[in-house]
């Protein structure tokens, strides 16, 4: 069987991939554009991938392709209907990334709240040692204790980022298509209004494309933090920029994009500087467990299919 894995480099440098070997011939491109893949997916038996997009535009060179697999939970990126009328299992991962992407959010949101960034230039800048002073509160904080985190979305991450809110002594609202009864669930209108913190937690699909608006960002408190670790096309980029620009939100920060990576046209370009917005490429979901995870979570996918099994499919 042959195995292709697309863009291997997007797994990172330190995780070996050494044990899909045990299931066929494996090549592994550390990244391909559009062009290569047609060519790559040639002869495969199976593909792997995590952000290439496939669609009848490539995936028509692929002339024995059985199962692709998407390195992810999110598999925005594939055709369904295309692998569905050629056949082409499609399968995902699940809950891997969970504790990972829960981590960076609650990270994210503790660093803008308590403005660690701007006191940390304060002393490496050697400001501190010049004032003579032995302390300094400028900017003013505030304890997240007490305080309101929204979570739109109530998934695995978005569970898992309430439960940790609700210990840190946040009050937790949520927006979640279906009633919660461990959280309480609220209109999206009304969790934007009440909200000091915003985490956005979903997939990305045409009920939850550009969901988070220009109407939801004016409903916001002034002060209060916006965080998005779903997709970057869940919220309106532009409208997000000119909130930060004029100040009518606290602050933002973001893993994903609705381009990855964003050119210098961007929205986001117009607002690097600032120092309450914070940017990360990507990388919520990539510790080194829960990419183990997801490796060894694609090995039982391609198992199941080899014994005529369902496991994780999405077509």
């Amino acid at each position: 069987m042959k195995i292709v894995v697309l863009d291997g480099a997007t797994l990172g440098e330190d995780l070996s991939l050494s044990p899909l070997d045990a299931y066929g011939d494996v090549t592994v491109y550390k990244t391909s554009s559009q062009e290569e893949v047609c060519l790559r997916v040639s002869d495969a038996d199976v593909l792997i991938l995590n952000k290439i997009k496939l669609n009848e535009s490539n995936l028509k060179y692929a002339k024995n392709l059985k199962l692709i697999c998407e390195a992810a939970t999110g598999y925005d990126n594939i055709d369904l209907s295309y692998c569905r009328e050629r056949g082409i299992a499609v399968s995902n991962v699940v809950g891997y990334s969970t504790h990972s992407v829960a981590q960076v959010t609650i990270s994210m949101a503790l660093s803008l709240f308590t403005h660690i960034p701007e006191y940390s230039r304060f002393v490496k800048s050697g400001d501190y040692t010049k004032s003579g002073i032995a302390n300094s509160l400028i900017p003013v904080y505030h304890e997240i204790c007490g305080k309101t985190w929204g979570i739109v979305g109530l998934g695995n991450i978005g569970r898992q980022v309430a439960k940790t809110a609700t210990a840190m002594g946040c009050n937790v609202l949520a927006f979640k298509r279906v009633p919660d009864e461990e959280f309480e669930c609220v209109s999206l209108e009304k969790l934007c209004k009440e909200s000091d913190i915003i985490s956005i937690h979903l997939p990305l699909s045409e009920s939850t494309r550009n969901i988070f608006d220009e109407k939801c960002i004016s409903l916001m408190k002034k002060d209060a933090i916006l965080i998005n670790l779903s997709r970057g096309a869940t919220t309106d980029e532009n409208a997000i920029a000119m909130a930060i620009k004029e100040g009518s939100i606290g602050g933002f920060a973001s893993d994903v994009y609705s381009e990855e990576p964003f050119s210098k046209k961007h929205p986001f370009t117009e607002i690097m500087d600032k120092d309450n917005v914070l940017f990360t490429p990507h990388m919520a979901w990539g510790a080194y467990e829960a990419r183990a995870r997801c490796l060894n979570e694609i090995l039982k996918n391609i198992e199941a299919f080899k014994n005529g099994e369902r496991r994780n499919r999405v077509d």
